[in-house]
């Protein structure tokens, strides 16, 4: 695994290095000073995790993630800091970590693990990730959804975990004060078709069953995070930071229930 640390000072750099050079299944490490130099090389170096001061002239950490997405989606981006302030901004870029500083080799071990164990949840052909984020991502890489709430769709079914649920159990999940009249129901064959249409253009609409007026997804068909630490799976039960699909207010009763069992372990 190759790490990538970025920090305009240069003993706190090389201190990265150094704690990243300690960690197991880390075969190279390299430090930068310059946020420019570290995305030059990372455009020809394959780079597993890069560990970014926010901080910084010229170029801002977030700045820099944000380029480093574009020419690398896969790398994951943990930031270091000293202000707790830049946590919102750093999330927003789906970051894998944060790491207030100074950091130590207790702290680094345990995101640069997170990291690997997410990386293999999210090797699956299909994956659901709901822990933080709901997102659903074919061969690594994410589904956009044209309509928001074909997406929540998705997301509610995933909930439901293979669960048939009818049109209009979905239309009172996702429209807590709203009608199901005639026009709330064409709204919604509108949006289910075209959350069809969207599983299909990505080659997954056999995630989805569509049977007797009712939705449910097939659990069997695709890797979910959610599935595996309901079943007890050590490396999703670890990835679990006390957040499930935190946009969707018919997700909390799942969200506490996950609590109660995250500690009691």
């Amino acid at each position: 695994m190759r790490i990538v640390c970025v920090d305009d000072e240069v003993l706190i750099v090389n201190l990265t290095v150094k704690l990243c050079q300690s960690l197991p299944d880390v075969d190279d490490v390299q430090g930068f000073t310059l946020a420019e130099d570290a995305l030059e090389y990372i455009k020809s170096n394959p780079t597993a995790v890069a560990l970014l001061d926010i901080d910084m002239p010229k170029m801002s950490g977030l700045e820099l993630a944000a380029k480093i997405k574009e020419i690398s989606p896969d790398t994951a981006i943990i930031f270091l800091t000293g202000y707790s302030e830049y946590a919102v901004d750093a999330f927003k870029l789906h970051a894998s970590g944060y790491l207030l500083k100074p950091i130590n080799k207790e702290s680094l071990s345990e995101e640069i693990g997170y990291v690997l164990r997410d990386k293999k949840m999210t090797s699956a052909h299909v994956f659901v990730h709901t822990f933080g984020d709901f997102g659903l991502f074919v061969d690594g890489k994410a589904v956009s959804f044209s309509r928001n709430r074909a997406k929540e769709i998705l997301a509610y079914l995933v909930d439901r975990q293979g669960v048939a649920i009818t049109r209009s159990g979905i239309f009172t999940a996702l429209w807590e004060d709203g009608s199901y009249d005639r026009s709330k129901q064409k709204e919604l064959d509108v949006i289910i078709r075209s959350l069809k249409t969207t599983l299909d253009e990505n080659g997954v609409g056999d995630i989805l069953e569509m049977k007797s007026g009712t939705l449910r997804v097939c659990p069997e068909k695709f890797e979910c995070d959610i599935y595996r630490f309901l079943k007890g799976d050590s490396d999703a039960i670890n990835s679990y930071r006390g957040e499930y699909m935190n946009t969707y207010l018919w997700a909390m009763p799942m969200e506490s229930y996950l609590e109660r069992r995250a500690s009691a372990r």
